[in-house]
């Protein structure tokens, strides 16, 4: 079977869209029964980049400085990409980042959440604007449509009315990368950024107002002194949307040494610090699905995570869910956990358990068999 699958999330630095498209790219090409090939906004490969091109240097300088700048990227790449398809027969489509581009065949759309209707105040109005703009409409053109949980299976059926029959929902797996590792083995880079092992709390994410990092902030600040002292919040994730508010927010913090800002980590260093977290927060108020959660999981680091939206698929009985809104629950979560080495125990064996669950390889293969579906609902 031939598949077009358009991998432009990895010309950027990946987050939990990029990190799907590659875990899935990879898959594919591991698998004898599948012929991929890679579209990469004005180029064709048959390789999975690990790293971005040259010409990705170019792009944030494109989207800030030129008007349409993404109407006219779209346009580019609806070119590139007919002219490949319309000379060479391919049979499925697999638009992995929600806006497909036009395809004369059946066409895999994997909706990762509909967080610029729920929460459009958490996008920036261009993306809002792109977004109401193109969604539907490739939407419908969608032969079967992949989510990333059950939850955003039922929010399209709820706001879109997308009969349950077309939508599959395949939860994403975790890489072994993610793993438990000993003080020994964390020390040499948890040095490097003046980190203990077992001795910080961490957020993992693009800095951006959905992901509700302003509420485990001001959770934190409700910690006793001395645990903060002792306990410092890292913060690990590349600068994103509405930034002023939240800097002004943290430099204080910043300042008195109670929080850390490491940035956008490769993904080696993202897990040995991972790894030697005592415990993971995520504080986001929608997800699709939640990679950072899972990922910590897989590391034996207990997770305090929001109650809503498709966290709880992913955390289940593992971590401890509450209110994303609640900051005294949130900081009597983070209380327990560095109070209480039975609970840290306790959570950190159920994680593990849990999130062996959870296998790109499973990902894969329930992916491939949707492609067998949608092209037997075309030929049908």
């Amino acid at each position: 079977m031939r598949i077009a699958f358009n991998t432009t999330s990895l010309l950027s630095p990946l987050t939990g869209v990029g990190q799907y498209s590659r875990h899935l790219a990879l898959g594919l090409t591991d698998r004898q029964d599948i012929d991929a090939e890679f579209f990469y906004g004005v180029f064709w490969s048959k390789e999975v980049r690990c790293e971005p091109p040259p010409i990705a240097a170019t792009l944030p300088w494109i989207r800030n400085h030129l008007p349409f700048a993404y109407a006219l990227r779209r346009t580019v790449q609806n070119h590139q990409f007919v002219q490949r398809t319309q000379r060479q027969r391919f049979d499925v489509y697999h638009e992995p980042g929600t806006l497909p581009l036009p395809f004369d065949g059946p066409t895999v759309l994997t909706v990762h959440d509909l967080s610029w209707i729920r929460y459009p105040q958490t996008h920036p109005l261009k993306r809002v604007r792109a977004m109401n703009k193109y969604f539907e409409p490739g939407l419908r053109r969608a032969a079967l449509i992949l989510t990333d949980s059950e939850f955003i299976k039922c929010e399209l059926t709820d706001v879109f009315g997308v009969q349950p029959e077309r939508i599959r929902s395949v939860p994403l797996g975790v890489e072994p990368l993610f793993r438990p590792r000993s003080a020994e083995e964390t020390q040499s880079l948890l040095t490097r950024h003046n980190l203990m092992h077992g001795q910080y709390l961490l957020t993992v994410g693009t800095l951006e107002p959905r992901k509700n990092l302003q509420t485990a902030l001001h959770a934190y600040m409700l910690l006793p002194q001395q645990i903060r002292k002792r306990f410092p919040l890292v913060l690990v994730g590349m600068n994103g949307w509405h930034m002023p508010a939240l800097e002004q927010q943290i430099a204080p913090l910043v300042a008195a040494g109670e929080v850390r800002r490491l940035g956008y980590l490769p993904r080696e260093e993202l897990a040995t610090v991972v790894a030697g977290a005592l415990t993971l927060i995520y504080p986001s108020i929608y997800e699709g699905f939640g990679l950072p959660p899972l990922e910590a999981m897989a590391c034996g680091v207990p997770v305090i995570a929001s109650g809503v939206s498709s966290l709880p698929e992913v955390v289940g009985d593992a971590g401890l869910l509450v209110d994303p809104h609640d900051t005294e629950a949130m900081a009597q979560a983070m209380q327990r956990l560095v109070t209480d080495p039975g609970s840290r125990l306790h959570l950190s064996q159920k994680a593990l358990a849990r999130s062996a669950q959870f296998s790109w390889n499973r990902c894969v293969d329930k992916t491939i068999d949707a492609y067998r579906q949608a092209l037997k609902r075309t030929v049908d």
